[in-house]
């Protein structure tokens, strides 16, 4: 689970101004940071197959705000895709 202060510092690394909260490339890089931690999860559960699920419904609802991102501002998309090590 991404705790409060986890979240934070995801954040702050990718937010374009102090209060920034909800531009896709926040929303994306928490997503990440989700996936990243549901994934580990699952490696040692490998039957807990409702959270393989919410694991599949993040990374596609990620994909739609790359997506969008791309087409909106795709050299924000390039960098960062390349931040966060994602395709």
């Amino acid at each position: 689970m991404l705790t409060k202060k986890k979240k934070d510092i995801v954040i702050s690394k990718s937010r374009r101004h102090d209060k920034d909260t909800g531009s896709p490339e926040v929303q994306i890089a928490v997503l990440s940071q989700k996936i990243n931690e549901l994934a580990r999860h699952l490696q040692g559960n490998k039957k807990d197959n409702h959270s393989r699920r919410g694991l599949l419904k993040m990374v596609s609802d990620r994909r739609a705000h790359l997506k969008y991102l791309k087409k909106k501002d795709e050299g924000s998309y390039n960098k960062l895709v390349k931040k966060l090590g994602i395709k």
